[in-house]
């Protein structure tokens, strides 16, 4: 009792047990729970330490420490076995329980469950129940676990007076399990139960259901498994895997240590109502933006070549981008189901090889929305050449330079993402998986700054929306103080002014500073506001190109024609 006492009292504070104390004290337990002679008291100390080591550091752990458990786990299912000895069939603590029971009458079936949700040392967490096999206990409340072992029906025969024992291990977590060719990479919990009978020939099958902790998604698929001491590992012979809506299903015909490795895909959901706006949007800026590089060429010598040459690429690069959102931006290739066959995954993360042509289509999308950008800033800096130099303009090698920065730009910033983050053995660190678009969160959910996203997108869009916010600035303070009109009280010259301004704040595409907004937005309404807002801006500035660079010109030169038709047949100079 001493030496249960203190074991107890010394892995109380399992964080900062070493690799030598965490031997120790499992090399010390396995003893006790050896022992010929053990009372109640001794065999409560005794759990409650095992359950306090399951608690501790994974780090610490060496390949004494890992034998040390081996042992341990080997004493805890005979033990189990033999509970009625102590006068116990329930021992409950927060991270283990076991129960025994002893069939003196034959019985085709013998249940065990645990129940979701009840207090973790309360006696009832984990039950008995002789007949009956679903995800629900006598009580109605729901089960992390159910395990159900069949005898096999010639058994009955020859029952007489014999009596079988059966002992139930249940592990919260698989601490002493350390599996080489199952990584784990989310912070799941991955229950394990033993199952042992005295007497191994009545066995029919053990059929057990564990729901999983979900913690990243969706199951991906999972491997019906049993620990192989031999191999220190868990291995799928003997186990085969059923298909359950309620949760992951497994039959096994033997006892041992079991568990479900399982292998999550995260879930993506969309907004219905964004996605119409998007395809309304994208489909009329198509048009828009088509109708406007057609104009901007037929009448390129009423502007000049240079500005005619920055638009229409402005044009070229945005319909490219819009036709690649609208027919490209979801996955073809979906995640593939849970498959038939028992295979242990190699990860708790769906991993799967590249295919499709969803990569392609993210590298085409950044590119191209990183070109239009480029070129909004070249039409930014044609713009401030225009005014600070009204009479040569922008230098001679403005347009070489504009040719290279247009198109050379975006794509040395897409290679460089590429290059370090693209695998085509783990896509997803370049691109996202329900849809085709730069990856942003890590495998926990969680935003993550070495994702491309950031450095690739966001960081690159944030220095081109700067220039182009301080040229409009720029521009729209000179035509205010150049023009003294718009002090006065006639309201026609303001109109102009401030409509000029405005065109030239939608070529410059700075309407996208809205969704830097809608990323520090935590509050939910307003999130969706800016959504919509920004869904509606970016969509449609395809069209409002058209609207200011194509239809209201038209307007304005049909206009003058009829003004000079007007004029010359008066005879007016």
């Amino acid at each position: 009792m001493d030496v249960a006492s203190s074991v107890q009292m010394l892995t109380s504070k399992a964080e900062q047990l070493t690799s030598y104390n965490i031997t120790s004290a499992a090399t010390i337990i396995t003893n006790l729970l050896s022992a010929t002679v053990l009372n109640e008291s001794v065999v409560e100390s005794v759990v409650a330490s095992i359950s306090q080591l399951m608690q501790t550091d994974k780090n610490q752990y060496s390949e004494d420490t890992y034998d040390a458990f081996e042992s341990l786990t080997k004493a805890l299912e005979d033990f189990a076995l033999n509970m009625s000895s102590i006068n116990s069939s329930v021992l409950v603590q927060p991270n283990l329980a076991l129960q025994s029971i002893r069939l003196s009458n034959w019985t085709s079936q013998v249940q065990f469950y645990a129940i979701t949700g009840l207090s973790e040392n309360s006696p009832k967490r984990i039950s008995l129940l002789a007949d009956g096999a679903n995800m629900t206990s006598p009580s109605g409340s729901p089960t992390d676990l159910l395990l159900n072992i069949k005898l096999q029906n010639d058994s009955q025969k020859d029952w007489g007076n014999r009596n079988l024992s059966i002992g139930v291990v249940l592990y919260e977590n698989d601490r002493f399990f350390s599996s080489k060719q199952f990584k784990t990479e989310l912070d799941t919990k991955r229950r394990v139960v033993s199952a042992s009978l005295t007497d191994k020939s009545l066995l029919d099958n053990v059929e057990f259901s564990i729901m999983p902790e979900n913690m990243s998604g969706s199951i991906s698929d999972f491997a019906c498994v049993f620990w192989d001491y031999a191999r220190r590992d868990w291995r799928t012979e003997g186990c085969v895997k059923i298909r359950n809506p309620n949760g992951v299903q497994c039959k096994c015909n033997h006892t041992t240590n079991f568990a479900v490795l399982v292998s999550f895909r995260a879930d993506y959901t969309y907004s219905e109502a964004l996605n119409w706006i998007s395809i309304v949007g994208c489909s009329l800026s198509i048009v828009g933006l088509v109708l406007t590089a057609v104009y901007q060429i037929k009448t390129r010598k009423q502007r000049g070549a240079l500005s005619t040459m920055l638009l229409v690429n402005i044009c070229i690069c945005m319909t490219t981008y819009y036709l690649l959102f609208i027919f490209g931006i979801n996955n073809p290739v979906q995640s593939s189901s849970v498959s038939e066959k028992n295979v242990i995954p190699s990860s708790d993360v769906q991993e799967t090889v590249d295919q499709g042509p969803c990569t392609a289509i993210t590298a085409l999308l950044q590119y191209f929305l990183l070109s239009t950008f480029a070129w909004n800033i070249l039409y930014a800096a044609h713009v401030f050449f225009l005014i600070r130099n009204a009479l040569n303009g922008p230098p001679k090698a403005f347009r070489t330079i504009a040719m290279t920065v247009g198109w050379g730009l975006p794509a040395a910033i897409v290679g460089i993402s590429l290059s370090t983050t693209y695998s085509f053995r783990d896509p997803l660190g370049y691109r996202q998986e329900a849809f085709c678009w730069l990856a942003s969160l890590d495998k926990a959910g969680r935003f993550d700054p070495k994702r491309p996203m950031l450095w690739g997108f966001l960081l690159p869009l944030a220095v081109m929306l700067c220039f182009n916010t301080s040229l409009l600035v720029y521009f729209s303070q000179t035509i205010c103080c150049a023009n003294p009109n718009l002090k006065s009280s006639r309201g026609t010259p303001m109109k102009k002014k401030i409509l000029s301004s405005f065109s030239l704040a939608v070529v410059l595409g700075l309407s996208w500073v809205v969704g830097y907004f809608v990323l520090i937005t935590h509050e939910k309404t307003l999130y969706i506001i800016l959504s919509v807002v920004f869904c509606l801006c970016n969509t449609t500035q395809g069209l409002q190109i058209f609207l200011f660079f194509t239809l209201l010109s038209f307007v304005k030169t049909r206009s003058r024609n009829k003004l000079d038709s007007k004029t010359e047949s008066k005879g007016e100079p």
